[in-house]
């Protein structure tokens, strides 16, 4: 039998389990997709269960259990943070406290992990070891990625002491080379920023993102000047008086108000042209600092590879500057940047020190399956759900179902698309996705705020043949796992006049032939889909070309706003009814909205496939 080891992530935010065999991911998911939290930070119970039944084996057939980071280590780091904000921080030291020291508290997480796995009853569980925040995110980053040498930088708010490190991977190993260390934390600037915006931290980053194309970096040189001191090694400082994180639960707080010009916005209200412009300015800087980074990177290590890794390895408009920087041929960063991933990535460090070899390095591709690792659910079992539920469907071919989607989507019909195993990570990559016509100028506005439910400045991201990509996009590599911003090709732009339009109006002006995927700065959030990776969603995007011209397609996750993406037949249903998608392929089944039943909420409806 191969040599299995589990790897955990959890008690912080997007809790997950992973497990791989002899170093290659066979099986990962989020605990959200189970419990239906959004970013669930409870012990992944129903991950690991899935884990153990993906692979059809007990806790008897694990060798080893890894947990992704070190809470001994975090203890102190809260306790000398704590320390040094005296007395300021003194009623929250007062009531976290408790929380690290009782028996069973935080600083024994090790010993929780292992209790929660026992109370599964899925056998005799192994020795859990733990493995450092940052470890865990460069092994994630290097050991699944197609080099057989690379520099490895992440980059996130804080793990136990670490906030930003570089290494070097080489084969099987990871030397450490460089690391800059809490509170100083682009990570943690970066969420200062989504907070005063009326964003909500460790969620609401992406939005700042997608919000700084609205305005302009006016405030970026006070940012410079005044909360962060950076090096031209990318090594930086952050000006701690501006900053509340060391002394309570708010990230900024007047220090931030004086130097720009009022209070935090708070969440839902009104977005002004100081937000667009603030969320210009930090992202501005934080694509400054990751350049300099990222050269930092190529001389230490000499390597013309890089892996990235933590959770501003999601900011993709960084990343492509990266890229298109030139300072390295190729990278490469893990789909499951963010903690989630830190549970494959101590995984895979500790089967590598078992002796685990790189085998899919003589394939020229990376080791995550296109980071198809969740469940899947088979037509059989689609069918007995549909049937059990008297739900209207048609059952066909696989010909058949694309035609006839491609043809629902050149009509302007919105379509859920179910298929195959689930994604891993926080992007929807055509197995849990909602797809539409990239061609329609009213489609994105339709799609926030009829489908999502969510604000309407949020840009969606094409999906494209690989093979025409370069045509549409001024990509210099693939982009399989949607995490690089490239720039609509000149060929695909329009002339679009735009004066004395700003802020969300924006949003009207049509920039290019793909309007619905064309953000306001002519940019784009790309995938690259190619035949081997995912067959059935390249089969669906050659067909759409085929009708239409356009290899392109608009993607976005299978979920409505404040929910998690879907991942059984029941929640994809359930999704579809409850929102204006016109479609749903359902395997290989197709639904027509205009054919169901009027959807009333039914606690009743089976939420498990009926296999008897």
């Amino acid at each position: 039998m191969s040599d299995l080891v589990l790897g955990i992530s959890a008690f912080y935010h997007d809790s997950a389990a992973a497990l791989v065999a002899d170093g290659v991911p066979v099986a990962a998911a989020q605990e959200e997709r189970f419990s239906r939290k959004r970013h669930d930070s409870s012990f992944p119970s129903q991950a690991v269960t899935y884990c153990l039944d993906e692979a059809g084996v007990s806790f008897d057939d694990i060798s080893a259990v890894a947990y992704y980071e070190d809470p001994r280590l975090k203890f102190r780091r809260v306790m000398a943070t704590f320390a040094g904000a005296a007395p300021t921080a003194f009623p929250f030291f007062r009531a976290a406290l408790p929380s690290w020291l009782s028996a069973d508290g935080k600083r024994h997480t090790d010993q929780t992990v292992r209790r929660e796995l026992q109370a599964l009853g899925r056998g005799r569980v192994p020795r859990v070891s733990v493995r450092r925040h940052h470890e865990s995110h460069a092994a994630s980053a290097f050991f699944p990625s197609p080099y057989e040498s690379a520099a490895v930088l992440c980059v996130d708010g804080v793990g136990e002491w670490a906030t930003t490190t570089l290494w070097h991977g080489r084969g099987t190993t990871l030397e450490a080379v460089a690391e800059l260390r809490f509170p100083h934390s682009l990570g943690m600037l970066y969420s200062a920023f989504t907070y005063f915006c009326g964003f909500k931290v460790d969620s609401g980053e992406y939005k700042l993102m997608g919000l700084a194309p609205y305005g302009r970096p006016r405030y970026a040189d006070l940012i410079r000047d005044t909360l962060i001191d950076v090096k031209p090694d990318g090594t930086f400082r952050l000006d701690m008086r501006f900053f509340e994180y060391l002394r309570g639960q708010t990230m900024t707080g007047r220090g931030f108000e004086r130097l720009f010009g009022g209070p935090r916005r708070m969440p839902e209200g009104q977005l002004t042209e100081r937000e667009f412009d603030l969320a210009a300015s930090v992202q501005e800087v934080t694509e400054e600092v990751m350049l300099k980074l990222a050269r930092t990177a190529r001389e230490r290590t000499g390597e013309s590879k890089l892996c990235l890794a933590g959770g501003v390895a999601l900011n993709c408009v960084a990343n492509g500057k990266i890229t298109d920087a030139g300072i390295f041929d190729e990278i490469w960063i893990q789909p499951a940047a963010g903690d989630a991933g830190g549970a494959l990535g101590a995984a895979q460090a500790v089967a590598m020190e078992r002796g685990a070899s790189r085998d899919h390095l003589g394939t020229g591709r990376d080791a995550m399956s296109g980071s198809l690792l969740g469940p899947a659910y088979d037509d059989d079992e689609i069918a007995a759900y549909l049937t059990a539920n008297g739900i209207p469907h048609r059952r066909l071919d696989d010909e058949e179902l694309v035609k006839q989607v491609a043809a629902g989507l050149a009509d302007g019909k919105i379509v859920g698309w179910f298929q195959g195993r689930m994604e891993f990570g926080p992007r929807a990559l055509g197995a849990r996705s909602i797809l539409g016509d990239p061609r329609d100028p009213a489609m994105q506005s339709a799609m926030n705020l009829k489908i999502k439910f969510r604000e309407s400045f949020r840009p969606f991201a094409p999906a494209v043949l690989a093979e025409d990509a370069k045509d549409y996009f001024d990509l210099r590599q693939e982009s399989p796992y949607m995490l690089l911003v490239a720039r609509v090709a000149a060929a695909q732009q329009l002339e679009a006049p735009e004066s004395g339009v700003s802020g969300l109006d924006l949003l009207r002006v049509r920039r290019s032939t793909i309007p619905a995927v064309t953000h306001v700065d002519y940019s784009a959030r790309v995938q690259t889909v190619d035949e081997h990776s995912n067959p059935r969603y390249h089969h669906l995007l050659g067909a759409f070309k085929a009708r239409t011209g356009c290899p392109v397609l608009v993607n976005t996750s299978f979920n409505v706003r404040g929910e998690p993406i879907v991942r059984t037949p029941h929640d994809a249903y359930t999704c579809f009814m409850r929102t204006n998608i016109d479609m749903l392929a359902l395997g290989g089944f197709l639904l027509d909205k205009s054919e169901q039943p009027a959807w009333t909420e039914k606690s009743d409806w089976r939420e498990e496939i009926p296999l008897d």
